[in-house]
């Protein structure tokens, strides 16, 4: 993997896109992992504007801390930064307040999360005249669909959204991110708790890569006991999660009934 060569081409993927939008710079939701953390810097290379946002909801101290950490570093490494927290508990809480009790499962509040993070950016955006820059990964957004809809998705741009999971933390080696950040459990940070994103899928981000490559190149090795079962939760994940993967459905009226 040649990794300057691969961060030149995003950047300039980005500059691209942004000068083309007319556009002079990029919003990015900061969350004290991998692919945020890249994103941002990614963005920061570019010279243009970049706002980077903190967005904490009852947030575990750990990734506040990674999130700060993270910030003061790219800060001091990029003079077109500027940060922002706005702390989306109080919102949240209200949130449930409105909500009726019976719709109040943890997954669903865990989604509402998601999308008041994506409300935000896209008022910060807005307000700047920037893009929303996404920090989907590959074996996530395309994968297992193992993302919010209209939450961490709903953006302008997705720069990583190419590389698998185990391509961003190389990355991210290469651009000097905090060890942190490096050596932490990826998670979602959707839950207020610590539980990662191996907890929630029932694999590890390799197994899950092993077998998005597996199904795409028809592979026809035999396996063992452990790819078989990661290769059967990789496809049902991927079929459940379709709806998240694909374009919205249009109903295409037939031209004789208008």
């Amino acid at each position: 993997m040649e990794h300057q060569k691969i961060i030149d081409h995003i950047v300039q993927w980005l500059k691209s896109y942004s000068d083309n939008a007319s556009i002079n710079g990029f919003v990015v939701g900061i969350s004290g992992g991998i692919d945020s953390a890249v994103t941002s810097t990614l963005c920061a290379i570019t010279g243009k504007k970049v706002i980077a946002v903190s967005m904490p909801i009852l947030q575990p101290k750990d990734q506040l801390s990674r999130s700060s950490e993270h910030l003061k570093w790219l800060k001091s490494q990029y003079s077109n930064i500027s940060e922002m927290e706005i702390d989306l508990t109080a919102l949240f809480e209200a949130s449930i307040k409105s909500y009726p009790k019976e719709i109040q499962d943890d997954l669903t509040m865990a989604n509402v999360r998601a999308r008041l993070r994506m409300t935000t950016l896209y008022a910060i955006a807005g307000h700047n005249g920037l893009l929303v820059a996404g920090t989907g990964n590959k074996v996530e957004d395309f994968g297992v669909g193992f993302f919010t809809k209209y939450g961490y998705v709903g953006v302008d741009i997705s720069p990583i959204a190419d590389l698998m999971k185990s391509e961003v933390f190389q990355l991210g080696s290469h651009l000097n991110i905090i060890d942190s950040i490096l050596n932490a459990k990826p998670t979602d940070g959707l839950w207020g708790d610590d539980r990662s994103d191996e907890d929630q899928l029932g694999a590890t981000y390799p197994e899950l890569e092993w077998a998005m490559d597996y199904v795409e190149s028809n592979s026809g090795t035999s396996l063992s006991e452990r790819e078989k079962e990661v290769l059967k939760l990789f496809k049902k994940l991927n079929k459940v999660n379709q709806h998240k993967m694909n374009p919205i459905p249009v109903c295409s009226i037939p031209k004789e009934f208008k």
